[in-house]
């Protein structure tokens, strides 16, 4: 009886050795990647209150998928997070209310600390923010992001090829839109 109340101690100190290991690997991930995800969210969103929410979800998500991140493929820690945050921006996409957003206020809506738009940035930022998702999430993660080619194709579970296809897409999109024609092809 005293052997397994000892080795329930020891368990026990084991797992809250393991939860204080993992609460100081995701405070890590917060302060490494929270505003690059709470960007991205809202983008993705349009919305500010949705993208804190987004991203409140997404580390919730990583909390407790946290054993099984193994860096799959050489992946990092900041693939497998923009990962889980596009999943959680699609899912959020797909409730009813969210189809009724006003784009036009979106940029009133930023974040503070996430980004300051410049007057000459604004029309850029809402050109982007107009584009279907299959084109603003490749730009979003290629280019705000500085993420590679490669590691655009897995969080977006897509291939190389149609990675670099959406990028070249999207830049003709936005060409066409900052010279004052409609942004969709």
């Amino acid at each position: 009886m005293n052997a397994e109340r000892s080795r329930g101690g020891t368990e026990t100190r084991d797992n809250r050795e393991n939860r204080e290991v993992c609460e100081k690997r995701l405070e890590g991930w917060v302060r490494a990647y929270g505003t690059a995800i709470l960007r991205t969210c809202f983008v993705c969103l349009s919305d500010r209150q949705a993208a804190e929410d987004a991203m409140q979800e997404t580390f919730l998500k990583a909390w407790k998928a946290m054993d099984s991140f193994q860096g799959r493929n050489g992946a990092g820690e900041k693939t497998w997070l923009m990962h889980i945050a596009m999943n959680v921006c699609r899912d959020m996409q797909r409730t009813r209310w969210f189809r009724h957003i006003d784009m036009r206020r979106a940029l009133e809506d930023i974040p503070q600390g996430v980004a300051s738009v410049l007057p000459e940035d604004r029309s850029l930022l809402m050109d982007i923010m107009s584009l279907p998702d299959k084109y603003k999430q490749p730009i979003m993660l290629y280019y705000y992001q500085d993420m590679t080619i490669e590691e655009t194709a897995e969080v977006l579970c897509i291939s190389k090829s149609t990675v670099h296809s959406r990028l070249r897409k999207a830049e003709g999109m936005l060409r066409l839109a900052l010279k004052g024609g409609d942004c969709y092809v």
